[in-house]
């Protein structure tokens, strides 16, 4: 079998340098000098003009292609997983909605089904993001407010009977249950995040206390000092936001779309958590690569009503966003562009930094000898080429 020999302009978690990368099978074999002879039967792939990165990894993604994983099919993730690929997202995590309990655990079945059994032609699912029915009813957003209910033990402990499959869950910290939902996810090994909560700066640091480390959507659906003060008039409180920004231990990630956050949220965020804390994620719906018109965000039998229109989801009545429409590479296209920061950095905050949010940095999310050779070709303008998952050409 010939090896793949990518030669170009390659970005790394640091620089963007003339490199060569060696595939051979599924994984990386070496990163080599430009210009580096490799001996054997090879397959070149020239970057010319444009960039070799890694495949891009998405935490929080609902669907594409008029598909939501909330559909609980697999013609759905199918849909999903190749209509990513093609905005070079390599792995993601399938991202859940507020639903009904059997609609849930079909989504989680079929997250198992695909990371076990992967779809040849699309991304690959890294497992489960589990994010929702545990939100604060005022903070839901775009999400139906009807099977919105706190945790309890008999229904999270069956959800947990998929730990393997889940690399986060979501909760909101001041709903009652919340920590019980922490600790045993905490004791099976899933990450656990915050969002969809109006919580006070004092119930984040409990939260942390807990063991939660991620924050959804910088700036979404999150309270904060003004929103707090409309129920204590003084002192003056920190909420989500404020938790988010202060404490260390905390990663959060940012929808990049250019319509949910202006250039100076995003020079915000970045300056204050840094690039190795600060992940881009799509929040995504099924109206990517769709024409604008009404879809439904989550399951077609209970989902919430959505409008695509200015290439984003709003509510219907146009009052309020509902979910992204972008890919991954319109996210580094828009951060890059607004911030102005370098490549490198921007790449890397849609790479290595989500695979070490989620876990898995020791296997993906940067070009480095041994990991899974999940590669995307940039051309100059920074839209996508080609994509390589797994040594494979999508």
């Amino acid at each position: 079998m010939a090896s793949l020999v990518f030669r170009g302009q390659t970005v790394f978690p640091d620089r963007v340098a003339d490199a060569t990368v060696v595939v051979r099978a599924d994984r990386i074999d070496s990163v080599l000098a430009a210009g580096a002879a490799v001996e054997g039967d090879i397959r070149l792939v020239d970057a010319g003009d444009g960039f070799i990165c890694p495949g891009f990894i998405d935490l929080h993604v609902h669907g594409g292609d008029g598909s939501d994983f909330m559909d609980g099919t697999a013609e759905a993730f199918r849909a999903a997983l190749k209509c990513h690929a093609r905005h070079g997202t390599t792995r993601l995590a399938a991202t859940t909605t507020v639903a009904r309990h059997d609609q849930i655990l079909a989504t989680l079945d079929q997250a198992r089904q695909f990371r076990l059994h992967p779809e040849p032609r699309g991304a690959r699912v890294l497992g489960a993001h589990f994010y929702g029915p545990y939100f604060r009813y005022e903070a839901r957003g775009a999400h139906p407010g009807g099977p919105i209910r706190p945790p309890v033990e008999h229904e999270f402990l069956q959800y947990l009977e998929y730990a393997d499959d889940l690399v986060t869950a979501t909760v909101a910290p001041e709903v009652t249950g919340a920590k019980e939902f922490v600790l045993a996810c905490t004791e099976r090994g899933v990450r656990t995040n915050v969002g969809h909560s109006w919580a006070t700066f004092q119930q984040m640091t409990d939260a942390v206390g807990w063991g939660v480390r991620h924050v959804d959507h910088l700036f979404c659906a999150m309270s904060d000092k003004s929103k707090l003060r409309q129920f204590q008039m003084y002192p003056m409180q920190g909420g989500v936001l404020e938790a988010t920004l202060y404490y260390d231990e905390l990663t959060t990630e940012v929808i990049a779309d250019g319509r949910h956050l202006d250039a100076g949220l995003l020079k915000l965020a970045l300056k204050i958590k840094g690039a190795d804390r600060l992940a881009l994620v799509t929040d995504t719906s099924r109206a990517l690569d769709m024409p604008d018109g009404p879809y439904v965000i989550g399951p077609l039998d209970g989902g919430e009503p959505l409008i695509k229109r200015d290439n984003v989801g709003l509510m219907p009545d146009g009052s309020a966003l509902a979910s992204s429409a972008s890919g991954m590479d319109h996210m580094v296209r828009t951060f890059l562009q607004l911030t102005e920061r370098p490549l490198w950095e921007v790449v890397r905050m849609a790479s290595l930094t989500p695979a070490r949010i989620a876990g898995c940095a020791d296997r993906c999310g940067s070009l480095e000898r041994g990991k899974q050779a999940d590669i995307v070709v940039l051309n100059q303008d920074l839209t996508v080429r080609q994509v390589f998952i797994d040594g494979v050409e999508i």
